[in-house]
């Protein structure tokens, strides 16, 4: 779970701090740049697994593949200064972890802060682009969690989750060599003693992507996490494409895999399974539709093709494939499949989960998406999986319907630019009477939001004189 975000000079994310919870709803106009702040999030995921390079590749805007330049990520990228991006996560990281060879190992801390400083070092050729360099890594406990996590939990929740022992363990940190500019990313031991060495300037890639076995626990438990934070973009064409029997069996953040995902949910290994119930939950929340009359649902596996295929009832008898749905309702659809699978678990962006949805049946997305995340009132478990959600939107009826306490407000104001001067970029304000309000720090009250809670102008809510209903 990310508890905490602090993003300086990557895109229009001049200097952002902010807070997390089990749910968020960034809301605010088209063109402000809330889509950054996916972008940096997915950036410090392909961090933990790929090199610099491909990292700043798959990232959105950078010319959507291979060929992109990197100095689309940085902050006014094609000016001539001293290019530089530090993005810090404080976060929960699981209380167990399993490496690529099936070994298990717990963490001696699952309260950790990671930060990534990068620079932009010019190619040598006139065309060519340049690329990225690693100027510091770090990995350390978070002392005294409790206090640290603001978001509101139960004492049971924190017990689960959290190794508080207050003390300041170090796990990466970054140092010079004897006041020169040569920079070391240093892995440490259990008794934060420096284990190894590696010069920053020869990194092709962060440390922490580098840490695969569950030789140090710690560290892959922070990399399993950031590996787990990513965005999900339904696609209609992937919702509906069947799937075969070789094929994955959970969902794409694309939406392909879909009939496979249900069926494993359905029929786990256990003899006690029971798949009709799984269905009948389903059915009965896409049901929460207003126009989607669903009798029941369910997986069908064709063994002469070799094909999962997703059908549905209806109440007068019509059956249909899932692929005959319309894109809101298909959507829908898969974030139902999410809610029963507790296998899929981390942090889940989404951009505008109001698209493709009747206004009608906006309060029930909303509190599907709501519904996605832990509760945290109670254990994690199978029936509360630890996932985390936050989404992003222009829309009042969503912003309406959103508890103050889990919106933040995308709002464009003027900041301390590198190299002097004064930028305007990206802020993101917490309610004033909100957990996630600091002392002193700005904050939007209901007044600042007036224009999501208000008819918009000139807007015909009231059947005109002379019809009658």
């Amino acid at each position: 779970m990310l508890t905490r975000l602090e993003v300086q000079g990557f895109k229009n994310l001049l200097d952002v701090d902010v807070e997390f919870g089990p749910f968020t709803c960034i809301a605010g106009a088209n063109g402000m740049g809330k889509s950054n702040i996916f972008d940096a999030i997915e950036f410090l995921s392909y961090l933990a697994t790929d090199s610099l390079a491909d990292a700043a590749q798959r990232v959105r805007s950078t010319a959507g593949g291979k060929g992109g330049d990197p100095r689309d990520l940085f902050w006014d990228g094609y000016r001539e200064h001293e290019h530089r991006i530090r993005i810090a996560a404080e976060m929960i990281v699981p209380a167990e972890v399993e490496d690529e060879l099936g070994e298990r190992a717990r963490p001696v801390a699952t309260n950790l802060r990671y930060e990534v400083l990068l620079g932009y070092e010019s190619s040598r050729g006139d065309h060519a682009p340049g690329r990225l360099h690693l100027l510091r890594e770090d990995l350390r406990q978070i002392p005294d969690a409790r206090s640290r996590l603001v978001f509101p939990a139960a004492p049971a929740f924190l017990d689960t989750v959290l190794i508080d022992d207050n003390q300041e363990r170090v796990f990466l940190s970054t140092t010079t060599n004897g006041g020169g500019s040569e920079r070391f990313i240093n892995v440490h031991d259990h008794r934060n003693r420096v284990e190894k060495s590696r010069p920053a300037s020869r990194m092709a890639r962060t440390v922490l992507s580098t840490m695969i076995t569950a030789d140090d626990p710690t560290v892959l438990a922070a990399r399993n996490e950031m590996r787990s934070w990513r965005r999900l973009a339904l696609e209609p064409s992937a919702l509906r494409t069947p799937d075969g029997i070789t094929g994955s069996e959970s969902l794409a953040t694309n939406g392909r895999h879909l009939p496979a995902t249900l069926y494993r949910v359905a029929h786990p290994p256990e003899w006690s399974a029971e798949p009709d119930r799984v269905y009948a939950r389903v059915a009965g929340r896409l049901s929460d539709l207003s126009g989607v009359a669903v009798e029941d649902l369910e997986v069908e596996f064709d063994e002469a093709r070799e094909l999962f295929t997703l059908f549905l009832r209806e109440r007068g008898g019509l059956r249909l494939p899932a692929r005959a749905l319309s894109e809101g309702t298909l959507r829908f659809l898969a974030l139902c499949v999410l809610l029963e699978d507790a296998e899929f678990t981390g942090l889940i962006c989404m951009e505008e989960p109001e698209n493709g949805i009747h206004p009608a049946n906006l309060p029930a997305m909303v509190q599907l998406v709501r519904d996605l995340a832990i509760d945290p009132s109670d254990t994690p478990g199978d029936d509360n999986p630890f996932r985390q959600v936050i989404v992003n939107t222009h829309s009042p009826g969503v912003v309406q319907l959103c508890d103050p306490a889990d919106l933040l407000l995308a709002d464009v104001r003027l900041k301390a630019a590198p190299g002097g001067g004064a930028a305007r970029a990206l802020s993101l304000l917490p309610y004033r009477q909100s957990w996630r309000a600091r002392r002193g720090g700005p904050t939007f009250s209901m007044a600042d939001i007036v224009a999501y809670l208000s008819e918009p102008p000139q807007a015909r809510l009231r059947l005109p004189s002379g019809l009658t209903a």
